[in-house]
């Protein structure tokens, strides 16, 4: 059973990075003096580079470089190949990084198998450039454009694969010019966006006339633990009930998805606080998505040295081993276990929240 004693660790009151890194070429950029400015107001160790290299000057210690990599905020220029987008099955069409890395520490961290190198944040100072390429994927995705069931999204595009924009909005201010330029843009077309994160406040105000989907990433208050350095669950929830007053479609990322000891009252539990908060709000849209907690063997080595001692399941107990369609395997939990967690939770979520539309399990 899940101790009762556990409690959820409270966020800083928003990240703020001991330093950031200004390379030459994003500061040719408006977006990016825009960045600098914020962090400048907000106290953070500014170093402008000579040049475009990142010279992070990490201890040898890896527990050492890892903390201070994560205190560590880079403002660079996104390169061609990284403004070329990438389909991001199964939750939207295209992929469209405003930033890349996050502040936050979850012992699961989908990143640490993803990005290499220490896991600093670098955040785009060249913001027009990335969003003024995105007329040309219109039309074009085969996952929500091709289908009969999310058509009526227009083309989407999901801009928390590598990070958490929200997360960053207080230093960028991205995720707010981002949703706006999808407000101002006349087409079919979706921004999507998912945060572990509840400062909502800069994005209430804005014309986003629809084509913004804000989703909270959520697990149970027995499993904050595993989420170090995010906002706690309530007030992620609490979150997207603001975003939904404020017009906003919203979704739910049950994420991942835990198969620990007391896991169905903990997650009916989760289910039954949302739909409390989101009760009588008129005209909601909210959709869902269901993941299962997965990893490799290079994700679980990273994290291994990154939170020696989490207390997070990464053994083989109840788990097999899959091989994606790019030849690399990963390890999921077997069928009956998936089987269990999948009709527990759609059987819960269409109980508690009927008018939500489950997108995808995986």
């Amino acid at each position: 059973m899940i101790a009762e004693q556990e409690t959820e660790p409270r966020p800083p009151a928003g990240w703020r990075p001991r330093r950031l890194l200004a390379t030459r070429s994003a500061l040719g950029h408006a977006h990016g003096r825009r960045v600098l400015e914020r962090a400048s107001a907000l106290g953070v160790d500014i170093v402008e580079l000579p040049g475009d290299r990142l010279n992070l000057d990490l201890p040898d210690d890896p527990r050492r470089a890892y903390v201070e990599a994560k205190a560590t905020l880079a403002l660079v220029v996104a390169p061609p190949s990284k403004r070329r987008l990438q389909p991001i099955a199964p939750s939207a069409d295209w992929r469209v990084d405003l930033a890349e890395g996050c502040p936050a520490h979850c012992s699961y961290c989908y990143l640490a198998g993803s990005l290499k190198g220490p896991p600093i944040t670098r955040v785009y100072a060249n913001l027009d450039e990335i969003l003024d390429g995105l007329p040309a994927y219109l039309g074009q995705g085969t996952i929500t454009t091709r289908s009969a069931a999310r058509a009526h999204e227009g083309t989407t595009f999901e801009a928390s694969c590598y990070t958490d924009p929200l997360a960053l909005e207080p230093l960028t201010g991205s995720l707010s010019a981002a949703i706006a330029w999808f407000g101002r843009w006349q087409a079919e077309a979706q921004l999507r966006f998912t945060s572990k994160f509840a400062d909502v406040a800069p994005l209430l105000a804005i014309d986003h006339q629809g084509r913004t989907r804000m989703r909270a990433s959520l697990n149970p208050r027995a499993f904050a633990r595993f989420e170090g350095g995010t906002a706690p669950v309530a007030e992620r929830i609490g979150a997207l009930r603001r975003m939904a007053a404020a017009g906003y479609p919203i979704g739910l990322t049950i994420a991942p998805i835990i198969a620990a000891d007391g896991w169905e009252q903990a997650y009916g539990t989760l289910i039954d606080d949302v739909a409390a908060a989101l009760a009588a709000m008129p005209g909601l849209d909210l959709t869902v998505e269901l993941i299962t907690h997965r990893f490799n063997s290079g994700s679980k080595a990273v994290l291994d040295s990154w939170y020696p001692g989490s207390a997070l399941d990464m053994t083989t107990r109840n788990r097999v081993t899959k091989r994606t369609k790019f030849g690399s395997e990963k390890q999921v939990y077997d069928a009956a276990t998936m089987r269990l967690l999948r009709t527990f939770l759609e059987r819960r979520i269409a109980d508690a929240l009927p008018a939500a539309r489950i997108l995808y399990w995986t």
